[in-house]
């Protein structure tokens, strides 16, 4: 923040996870380390917009990464999930690490200008349902 402040101008863009948003049985304390995220984004967005810094988040949901791949052991392996996720995540597959970053660079950029303290969920429609 120092280093935008000299600039009177930045773009800070966190990232927490759509447990941020909605919880699930046995991920409290994941839940609510995300959620901390997300306030914590919009409190960086208030206390900085006027001094030229913006602040959002991102909130993924299932997305194709070697994490999930961990985690998607102890769901029933990797097969299981992507074979049930419609059931979860409505668009029906798993995001990927090119859409997420696209969305990074978006919010980073003087494209997204206008926004700050938003909270995206980039979820395949799970916040949705």
């Amino acid at each position: 923040i120092p280093h935008m402040l000299k600039n009177s101008r930045g773009s800070i863009v966190n990232m927490s996870s759509v447990n941020g948003l909605v919880s699930e049985p046995f991920l409290s304390v994941y839940s609510a380390s995300k959620g901390a995220i997300v306030m914590l984004t919009r409190g960086i967005a208030l206390d900085y917009a006027k001094l030229g810094i913006r602040c959002n988040a991102i909130c993924p949901g299932w997305v194709d990464t070697p994490i999930n791949h961990a985690h998607a052991k102890m769901l029933g392996g990797l097969d299981h999930v992507y074979s049930t996720i419609s059931s979860f995540q409505p668009i029906g597959r798993p995001g990927s690490s090119r859409e997420i970053a696209h969305l990074v660079l978006f919010l980073a950029s003087d494209e997204s200008s206008f926004m700050t303290g938003s909270i995206v969920s980039a979820d395949g429609g799970m916040t949705a349902q």
